[in-house]
């Protein structure tokens, strides 16, 4: 018959619970930028949908913009800057419906968006983009609304 310390299962257990899930790193496809070639644009796709507050993440950005809108808790695309830019934007085209953007950079900075001007669909345009890997977030205004969406990175 075996005899167990409890402390030794105790031990084993707490191990067990402590190993963290192995996390999705993003609901979509990923955007990597390299070097420039010129003004043109990286696209990615996907679609809004979820019930999570964006605003969870910061209730407003570095530049005191608001952070709004729903989406799924995992970041729908991640973008990878292979060097620093100096300036990018990113813009969702869903044509027309009201969606919302938040960025975390690889320092946690958070960059947010909303309407563009007469347009609903969000962009965010900035300078002094860090080289590193970057969370992107497309939300709805609404909760749970479901758009298909292009989101292009351009210099």
């Amino acid at each position: 018959m075996l005899k167990l310390n409890s402390s030794k299962i105790i031990a084993a257990i707490a191990g067990l619970i402590c190993v963290p899930a192995i996390a999705q790193a993003a609901n979509f496809d990923q955007l990597i930028l390299a070097a420039s070639s010129g003004n043109d644009s990286r696209t990615v796709t996907g679609h809004t949908g979820g019930s999570y507050l964006l605003s969870a993440i910061a209730n407003r950005d570095r530049h005191n913009n608001p952070c709004v809108g729903f989406a799924a808790p995992t970041p729908d695309h991640t973008m990878v800057l292979e060097q620093d830019f100096s300036t990018l934007k990113l813009q969702v085209n869903s044509g027309g419906k009201d969606t919302t953007l938040v960025v975390q950079g690889p320092d946690n900075t958070v960059l947010c968006g909303d309407d563009t001007g007469s347009n609903k669909d969000a962009s965010i345009e900035d300078t002094n983009w860090k080289k590193g890997t970057y969370k992107i977030w497309v939300g709805s205004f609404e909760p749970s609304k479901r758009w298909n969406y292009t989101l292009s990175a351009q210099e």
